[in-house]
């Protein structure tokens, strides 16, 4: 499903909202796109994004690190022609022939209006394990290799930065207590075990922007280091998220301010029930009393989650919840059933030993009766044996 319509009204709001700001730079923590090879469409609207940027505000500067699913060199292409549009890139990093870090590349000075530096921006995108070096000692090697890197740029941004000037850092990553969407994200780099602590992070660093966490959210209490969030909701558990963008006011080499600035939603997510599955009568009944005319765009309409609570499979819920939606602007995008068992395997509820006793069509009768409160119908069981004798011959070619 294509979502190219919220994509482009998020980008037209913040358009808007940067006029509204009086902005001086935009940073973009990454992901710039959902893989590593994106559509045309989603690289055109990238491209016509950053050139009205330009048209709009000459003096703006965007800078723009890769995520975990950018292609890192697909980023870095246009690099040249986007310098002239003030629209600094880093896919990723890169090292000389020595394995030696390109610093410099990381490194992106911001101007304010006056036209002198602000502050420097440190701008390290995603880190794959491939871009650390090894280290020496007992020090994890991940969580060493980052914070190597980081040290390195960041000693490149000291021995530039004057009295007055601020130090920002991007980060693309997954950081020690920080909270994960519910089914769209993952622990990135090596797992929950390389979560990145807060320290990575010195003191000295007026703003971390980070990205790759979908939900808005401080790190390590540290109000300047920070997920700005996603600017839409990647998954319908994340219809409760305050999406938003960061405002960052930088006074010297100080953040003095940060506002959150909600994204307006432009299509709803309803999930019905909100909390605990219902019977199918009441989610028929509910659907049936759902105001939603169909007479507003298709693009506009909202998505819906249904959750059922069933006493057993039915064959035609998913014929009876179209019919209740029929005349309805709204799209289904996922039905859930849930059933009253307590979800426990049957090796759970018995000793392994007596599991191993029972015969095929016991181990299913009980199975389906833990979840079902009832016995398996006949047409069921009929089919389960054709399953079995047929694995049963398979097994014995």
């Amino acid at each position: 499903m294509s979502r190219e319509f919220e994509h482009q009204k998020f980008l037209d709001w913040l358009l808007d909202t940067l006029d509204e700001q009086a902005a001086d730079a935009l940073i973009i923590a990454g992901d710039v796109f959902d893989s590593a090879n994106p559509p045309a469409s989603a690289q055109s609207m990238l491209y016509h994004f950053l050139a009205l940027v330009n048209h709009r505000f000459p003096k703006l500067q965007v800078v723009l690190v890769g995520g975990n699913h950018d292609s890192a060199a697909r980023l870095d292409a246009p690099q040249p022609l986007l310098q002239e549009l003030n629209v600094h890139v880093v896919g990723g990093i890169s090292r000389d022939k020595d394995d030696q870090l390109n610093s410099q590349q990381l490194l992106v000075p911001l101007i304010d209006k006056q036209g002198g530096v602000a502050a420097w921006c440190v701008a390290v995108p995603f880190l794959r394990p491939g871009d650390l070096l090894p280290v020496d000692g007992d020090d994890d090697p991940l969580i060493q290799g980052v914070r190597d890197i980081y040290g390195e740029a960041l000693a490149e941004a000291r021995a530039r930065v004057l009295p007055g000037q601020a130090i920002v850092a991007t980060g693309h990553c997954y950081m020690v207590g920080a909270a994960l969407s519910e089914l769209s994200e993952r622990k990135i780099l090596g797992g929950n075990q390389h979560a990145l602590p807060v320290d990575i992070f010195p003191a000295d660093i007026a703003y971390a922007a980070l990205g790759h966490l979908h939900l808005a959210q401080s790190v390590g209490g540290r109000d300047a280091v920070r997920y700005s969030g996603s600017p839409i909701p990647l998954s319908l558990a994340e219809n409760v998220y305050p999406h938003q963008v960061v405002s960052v006011d930088i006074d010297g080499d100080k953040c003095v301010n940060w506002s959150p600035i909600r994204v307006p939603r432009t299509v709803e997510i309803l999930r019905l029930p909100s909390k605990e599955s219902l019977p199918l009568a009441q989610i028929l009944s509910l659907l049936t009393e759902q105001d939603l005319p169909e007479s507003v765009p298709e693009q506009n309409w909202p998505y819906m989650e249904v959750s059922v609570l069933l006493d057993r499979p039915e064959p035609g819920l998913r014929r009876s919840i179209d019919e209740a939606l029929e005349g309805k602007g709204v799209r289904l995008l996922k039905l859930t059933t849930h059933y009253p068992g307590d979800g426990a395997s049957l090796a759970e509820r018995m000793p392994e030993s007596n599991l191993q006793d029972l015969s095929p069509d016991e181990v299913f009768n009980r199975r389906y009766q833990q979840v079902h409160n009832d016995s398996p119908p006949q047409p069921l069981m009929a089919a389960f044996h054709q399953i079995l004798e047929q694995v049963q011959q398979e097994s014995e070619l």
